[in-house]
């Protein structure tokens, strides 16, 4: 039976994949600053941004799946220092605390997975996206360079959403007029959902994906590479 521990399961996609895993008897811990209301193995409830210690997880895990983010758009000139420093605080930084805090539980697993999030608006330059897509652009980095690094113990990929339905995206798809433009801007004519990413996610966590790491998974509705 896999353990996966989810950071950020509270809502979105996290809650999504918790649910998911859930239903296919695995174990999951989760580490959030609010309750979530799923059947979770173990719940740690906790500010990936504090300056207290991540909790301590006796045991193998068999995959660690970060899942805190931003959507901070706003034209360049309009954004300041502390805008860049907040994305990569929460996108990047937060990501590698949790991966240095619990490598020596994912080490203890034989078929150990890290999953991480970035955006289309990497590969795909768009308007207002400069610091969400500095911070996600230093995630595709390191997901190359851990998946170098950890390999052959631990594989490390991250998957790249348009946007998705989720409580992060809220601003954006609250008229149904914003949904249809989103949906429009889409070569599939609609934007994901949850669940679309937490397929992939679960994918990239199970012994079905074995033998792919390193790699920028693109559930993007064909944004990326078609039009």
């Amino acid at each position: 039976m896999k353990t996966t521990l989810i950071i950020g399961a509270s809502s979105g996609v996290g809650k999504a994949l918790a649910n998911k895993l859930i239903a296919k008897n695995e174990q999951v811990i989760a580490i959030s600053r609010n309750q979530p209301d799923a059947g979770f193995t173990h719940f740690f409830q906790h500010d990936i941004l504090s300056e207290t210690d991540l909790p301590k997880i006796e045991g193998a895990i068999d995959g660690l799946v970060y899942c805190p983010g931003s959507i901070n758009l706003k034209p360049f000139r309009g954004l300041k220092k502390q805008d860049f420093l907040n994305d990569f605080e929460l996108n990047v930084l937060g990501a590698i605390k949790a991966i240095q805090a619990y490598s020596p539980n994912l080490q203890l697993s034989t078929q150990a997975s890290i999953v991480l999030y970035s955006t289309v608006a990497v590969q795909t330059g768009m308007a207002f996206h400069a610091s969400v897509s500095m911070a996600k652009g230093a995630i595709e980095g390191l997901t190359k360079a851990l998946a170098a690094e950890f390999a052959p113990k631990i594989r490390v990929n991250c998957i790249a959403p348009s946007l998705t339905n989720t409580p992060l995206a809220e601003k954006l798809l609250n008229t149904p007029e914003k949904i249809e433009a989103s949906n429009n801007r889409h070569p599939l004519k609609k934007i994901g959902s949850a669940e679309d990413i937490a397929n992939a996610t679960a994918f990239l966590l199970s012994n079905e994906s074995s033998w792919v790491t390193g790699q920028i998974l693109h559930i993007d509705g064909g944004m990326s590479s078609i039009r």
